[in-house]
């Protein structure tokens, strides 16, 4: 399948919880009402506890694209179940970040995303892996953990994206610091014994925390991961280091430990919670690692950031 027009068997799974979710459904209905996709389901999710096992029966009946429509924990759950196979992921934004929308050049107007859905190319997109666990964007220990854990659902669909740096501050001002250890099993660098730290990230993709950069350099489709470590250090480094969270360049700061790896496993003191996508799914000790061009995904014509580029699962 190399163009979305491809598809014949389409199934819709949407998060009725997710920020726009249960006001956009019937939205979503109408619009695909009058696409050209003959065999179609959808199925509305309200309890995010079925996600995976909704999006799994669908991946199980071979469908030729399974439609998600939710925030960046449904998208990497979706994208878990398609990588591998012969399904191809289309991406409705819902949520309240969307970077990996972000990423890919997606537009988050229903009609416009819809619209990809039928007219879009079909890429391919590297996918992060935590002891198996998948993510699409970044995994992270520390400060973004705390964030994780303030954002909830009301105050993301109250504020919207100003709930980010709502939550970062709370989250600052609690944050206590710890010690880790970077190891490179592929023995692409040496092992980096780091103190006083405030985050550990660990980026598969480009944008995070509601569009924020991973790097200058970072890709969804490079096969590899940026890794970086923010040590505590004083107020002012750390707004120094604000400054370059949208385009990237905060790795360049003399506080920030920077490094491009295909695997790293991440050593804590104390063990700590791994933040994949906005879901803390994970603990330390961990090892994160990429599995290159995994996903097949729906994009505008238009988007250069991605490109298809690996094999395609029979």
């Amino acid at each position: 399948m190399l163009h979305a027009s491809d598809a014949r068997r389409v199934a819709v799974v949407l998060n009725a919880g997710s920020r726009r979710g249960a006001a956009s459904t019937a939205q979503v209905r109408r619009l695909l009402a009058d696409s050209p996709f003959a065999d179609l389901s959808v199925d509305e999710v309200s309890d995010p506890r079925r996600l995976p096992d909704v999006i799994a029966e669908r991946v199980g009946q071979q469908v030729d694209l399974l439609v998600v429509g939710g925030g960046d924990g449904t998208i990497s759950c979706a994208a878990d179940h398609v990588a591998g196979t012969a399904v191809t992921l289309g991406v409705l934004p819902l949520g309240t970040a969307n970077d990996f929308a972000r990423t890919l050049q997606l537009p988050t107007d229903l009609g416009s995303a819809v619209h990809t859905l039928v007219a879009g190319k079909v890429v391919d997109v590297d996918l992060g892996r935590v002891d198996g666990r998948a993510f699409l964007n970044v995994a992270s220990v520390g400060l973004s953990v705390g964030v994780t854990e303030r954002l909830t659902p009301g105050l993301k669909k109250r504020l919207g994206p100003l709930a980010y740096p709502v939550a970062t501050l709370a989250a600052y001002r609690h944050h206590e610091p710890f010690t880790a250890r970077l190891e490179f099993p592929d023995g692409d660098h040496e092992p980096r014994e780091l103190t006083d730290l405030l985050q550990v990230a660990v980026g598969n993709g480009r944008h995070y925390g509601g569009g924020n950069a991973v790097s200058p350099t970072a890709s969804l489709d490079d096969h590899l991961l940026d890794v970086y470590a923010v040590v505590r250090g004083r107020l002012r480094d750390h707004l120094r280091i604000v400054g370059g969270l949208k385009d990237g360049r905060l790795v360049e700061h003399e506080q920030v430990a920077h490094v491009t790896t295909r695997r790293v496993r991440v050593v804590t003191d104390p063990p700590l919670p791994v933040n994949l996508d906005g879901e803390v799914a994970a603990l330390t000790p961990a090892e994160f690692a990429v599995e290159r061009n995994a996903v097949h995904v729906v994009v505008p014509l238009a988007t250069d950031t991605v490109r298809l580029d690996g094999e395609r699962a029979g």
